[in-house]
């Protein structure tokens, strides 16, 4: 008669202490992402799990539970690009004779982010220009208005007039200049050389002393592009590879993404820049290659004549037929291979 209630009392142990794991696993990832840093495997295992290590993929699911009520997030592997010697036989000969390369699947890597499951639609339909939000704004930020408006902009630069508060985030330049750098990666065959970025970024009046203003969550107000190159390498954005090794899986280790000291061997070595693990997992090439082919096209939400559309309204056939020939482009542009999606 004393089995059954003591099982049940261990089923609710194990169900709760799951459960505690599981909140503390939200806290940990939670802390990580304040940094923007990945969250390693075997961190876990040592700060949540301890000997309960076989306890891992039911942690898993009841934090992405909790992740998911409480903030729509959820806590993912970081998947690694597919390297060229994950290539067949068969599809080393499909890129020989047509140039074009069939990407391999991307693999896991042991390391876990934080992302976003808000829907897309969601959060156009939020960044969507509003007249009464606009007005609010001009009301509520007149002494801010009148130093940034322009003659033709009477509401100013950062009444953006949508229920996202963009012109009050402090992460818009150093998010923009990040998207700018993957989207030119991807465009230069998914690699481009140190020399080809840094020269690139100069003619955008970006040279290396430009400084990058940062999250006020961080200890400087901003960084140096040679800086901001190592923090993203760091956040698994980029990585940093010398000139002939292999990325990802089988490869020679990345370099540093800092300078090398004169007098040595390693600052006469050529390097360059591809897209990291966490890129792939949070953003994606076709992300990318759409938000670039959106902008270059005409920024959403404006009509042919350069007035908004209404909130809502559907890009015009013409402006669509843009997009999808610039987007193509891209496509060609990166190595001939599929755009991965973010997964």
């Amino acid at each position: 008669m004393q089995d059954g209630p003591d099982e049940d009392d261990g089923g609710e142990r194990g169900d709760g202490e799951i459960e505690k794991k599981a909140r503390d696993l939200v806290r940990l990832a939670l802390f990580h992402e304040q940094r923007r840093l990945p969250l390693r495997r075997d961190e876990i295992s040592k700060k949540v799990l301890g000997s309960g290590t076989r306890t891992f993929n039911a942690v898993l699911a009841s934090a992405n539970q909790i992740l998911h009520k409480t903030f729509a997030m959820e806590l993912v592997e970081m998947q690694a690009m597919p390297s060229d010697k994950d290539m067949s036989d068969k599809d080393a000969d499909l890129l020989k004779n047509t140039g074009v390369k069939k990407k391999a699947a991307p693999t896991g890597t042991k390391s876990y982010i934080l992302r976003s499951l808000l829907d897309p639609a969601l959060i156009e339909q939020a960044c969507a220009p509003d007249v009464e939000i606009r007005e609010l704004e001009q009301k509520e930020l007149v002494d801010e208005n009148e130093e940034f408006a322009e003659d033709d902009n009477p509401i100013g630069q950062r009444s953006t007039g949508s229920i996202f508060a963009w012109h009050d985030s402090d992460q818009l330049a150093s998010t923009g200049i990040l998207y700018v750098i993957l989207a030119l990666i991807l465009v230069e065959g998914r690699v481009i050389s140190d020399n080809d970025l840094r020269a690139i970024l100069k003619r955008l009046q970006l040279p290396a002393s430009t400084p990058i203003p940062l999250s006020s969550q961080a200890t400087a107000q901003s960084v140096t592009i040679d800086a901001y190159l190592a923090q993203l390498t760091r956040q698994g954005y980029i990585e940093k590879h010398r000139v002939g090794t292999a990325a990802g899986k089988g490869g020679n280790k990345r370099a540093r993404a800092t300078q090398a000291p004169a007098g040595t061997d390693d600052h006469l070595q050529a390097f360059e820049w591809r897209w990291g693990p966490r890129a792939l997992t949070e953003v994606g090439e076709r992300g990318i290659a759409e938000f670039v082919a959106e902008f270059m096209a005409g920024q959403p939400g404006q009509g042919e004549d350069g007035e908004e559309d209404a909130v809502g309204a559907s890009q015009d056939e013409g402006t669509q037929k843009r997009v999808q020939i610039i987007f193509k482009g891209i496509e060609r542009a990166a190595a001939g291979g599929q755009l991965l999606e973010a997964r």
